[in-house]
């Protein structure tokens, strides 16, 4: 089982100086992986609540957001091993004419190094500002990848679908992975596993108990089988949401959360479900958003592992 890190793109850790030193201390410390999430805007009154908390209120992390795709541009320039990937990019706030093109330089520049991890979304205050529609986003998603696939696959390339056209055009450029970069999508739903099976490389979920991800999973490999895929090559990514404490909790205790044992013990579970790699994103917990202890944070977690 991989194990990665994500990059301090949110929260008062952002900036220049730490994500520098980050992405070289998780290269020396032997992490598989860096990763970056994304985030637009903070809503002063959302409209849509974060499931991740008790009363549905946003985290304070969401307040500072840097990009995640020049965040690993600069990570991929203070790097030359590990891994560089996305958890996740919102595929409704992008054109995948120009979405192609970015991933594909961000590949070139490191090496083929980069791991496409891409979602539907779910902030509707996000998708007013950016004038998507949270109604289409699943139709819109299949015809996204496939003409993410055309750009990266052929040449000439040309595609007419309901939602994109790309004229026959010669776009040279191509990622130095083959096929393409992989693609792992966030989905939580029947039809978001179905098309994760179909269309990807695999599924990254985040936030989801042991007992429901070890019910999902093999939903997915299911999938994957009725799809004509080996479900063998389907991989599992979970991002784990850590909320480090000094001592263990008690009671109904999210996975990930607690003492250090009992985040240790949560990796264990995940690793005896058969997922490919475990990331640990610091941002929720309180020793992770100090700028002061996120270095201290990745070489704690790193031993647990």
């Amino acid at each position: 089982m991989r194990v990665g890190f994500t990059l301090p793109n949110l929260g008062p850790a952002a900036g220049p100086r730490l994500i520098a030193e980050a992405a070289r201390r998780a290269e020396a410390l032997g992490y598989d992986t860096l990763w970056v999430t994304e985030r637009l805007l903070f809503p002063v009154k959302p409209q849509t609540p974060y499931v991740g908390s008790a009363d549905g209120a946003w985290p304070e992390a969401f307040k500072v957001a840097l990009d995640p795709l020049e965040t690993l541009t600069y990570a991929a320039a203070q790097t030359g091993r590990i891994g560089l990937g996305t958890n996740v990019l919102v595929l409704p706030y992008y054109h995948p004419l120009m979405l192609a093109r970015r991933l594909t330089t961000l590949d070139i520049l490191s090496g083929g190094r980069l791991r496409v991890g891409l979602g539907l979304g779910w902030a509707k205050d996000e998708f007013d500002a950016v004038g998507a529609s949270m109604a289409e986003r699943g139709r819109r998603a299949d015809e996204f990848l496939q003409v993410l696939k055309a750009i990266w696959t052929t040449d000439p390339v040309e595609f007419r679908g309901a939602y994109y056209q790309v004229p026959r055009s010669i776009i040279g450029a191509k990622p130095v992975q083959k096929p393409h970069p992989p693609i792992y999508l966030a989905a939580y739903t029947p039809a978001g596993l179905r098309r994760a099976a179909a269309l990807a490389h695999g599924w990254t979920p985040v936030g989801l108990p042991l007992d429901a991800m070890s019910q999902m999973i093999p939903q997915l490999r299911e999938a994957a089988r009725a799809a004509g895929r080996d479900p063998v090559t389907l991989e599992v990514i979970v991002r784990a949401n850590v909320h480090v404490t000094p001592e263990p909790l008690g009671g109904k205790r999210g996975i990930f959360g607690g003492s250090l044992e009992q985040i240790r013990e949560d990796v264990e579970a995940v690793r005896a479900l058969g997922v490919s790699e475990v990331f640990f994103d610091p941002a929720f917990s309180p020793e992770g958003l100090a700028p002061e202890t996120y270095l201290q944070t990745m070489e704690r977690l790193r031993q647990l592992v």
